[in-house]
């Protein structure tokens, strides 16, 4: 009796110790981004592998973006946190000053590439964005353009970059992440290819944006001129005459047949020039986020800059 109760035993333990190890076994790494572009491209990367969560809520405008205490926890709990890093990211340089962050791998985006400078070009509003005090009182502080997604080439950086640090971090799913990561810079490839070849065979290289212009890297990729009635990360919108006034003689000028808008604008600077010219209005989406309706359909990052492959045909041929 004693040797058959044995047995039976022992043929539990082997029973049980060859049961797969499932995945939900397994805590999945926990994700957290601030804004649409890498929360995107963390997607398209691991799936559902690990946790994710973007703060920045659909349909809100990032620059004017204040964490709520849920963010905080939700960073303070993170594996991986995924920034911009730049002027606009202030309140995240508070929060991480005042937490222990040595558990939580920090990719601010500017430091994955080359980043440059925001500048201000003929007729353009000056940015006075920033309070007084986050800028050094005896010099001008150098701003860096943060909108670096916006070329494909620098969203195969960043790309890059998150695959190798969920690897790291998962090697269990490694081979998952980077098979996933190479498929979508393949996709990423194939948008830079579009986006040359409508460059290729345009009449013309210069866009016009009534509005911010959050596309610095991608007009310098292109080889693209730009007029603009503010920088990238101007929070104005009242804009004065003389820079409409500009901006129409440059319409004129030009013979340009398209005036931009960004997502989220109300469009009435590009609607003016717009009316003074013939014209037409046309969005440019930067990526920054979404709509809730565009959130909640799935709607990534190729598809948005798919679209602007199609208004950047209307403005320069």
């Amino acid at each position: 009796m004693k040797k058959s109760l044995a047995m039976i035993l022992a043929l539990c333990v082997l029973f049980l110790t060859a049961l797969p190890v499932y995945a939900e076994d397994v805590p999945k790494l926990n994700v957290v981004t601030t804004i649409f572009p890498p929360y995107d491209f963390v997607r398209q990367i691991a799936g559902d592998a690990v946790e994710l969560t973007i703060l920045l809520p659909p349909g809100t405008e990032s620059h004017s973006f204040e964490p709520r205490p849920q963010d905080i926890l939700r960073i303070q709990n993170a594996d991986v946190f995924i920034y911009v890093g730049g002027q606009t990211d202030v309140w995240v340089d508070r929060i991480l000053n005042s937490m222990d962050v040595s558990n939580i791998a920090l990719l601010p985006m500017l430091s994955m590439v080359d980043a440059v400078e925001e500048e201000i070009v003929e007729g353009m509003e000056h940015s006075d964005d920033h309070d007084e005090e986050d800028h050094d009182d005896d010099h001008d502080e150098i701003e860096l353009d943060e909108h670096v997604w916006t070329s494909p080439e620098n969203a195969k950086l960043i790309v890059n970059v998150i695959v190798e640090t969920l690897s790291a971090l998962d090697s269990r799913n490694a081979d998952t992440y980077r098979a996933n990561a190479d498929a979508y810079i393949d996709e990423l490839d194939a948008l830079d290819a579009a986006f040359q070849a409508v460059v290729d065979r345009s009449a013309r290289t210069t866009v016009l944006f009534g509005d911010r212009f959050p596309f610095r890297y991608m007009a310098n990729a292109y080889g693209l001129t730009y007029y603009a009635a503010f920088p990238g990360c101007a929070t104005e919108t009242e804009v004065s005459a003389a820079t409409i006034a500009t901006l129409i003689d440059k319409v004129r000028a030009e013979k340009i047949p398209v005036v931009f808008s960004i997502e989220f604008s109300n469009g009435k600077i590009a609607d003016v020039i717009c009316e003074s010219t013939g014209a037409v209005r046309l969005e440019m989406h930067s990526c920054h986020n979404l709509s809730k309706t565009d959130f909640d359909t799935g709607l990534g990052y190729l598809e948005l800059m798919y679209r602007n492959v199609e208004a950047l045909k209307e403005a320069l041929w």
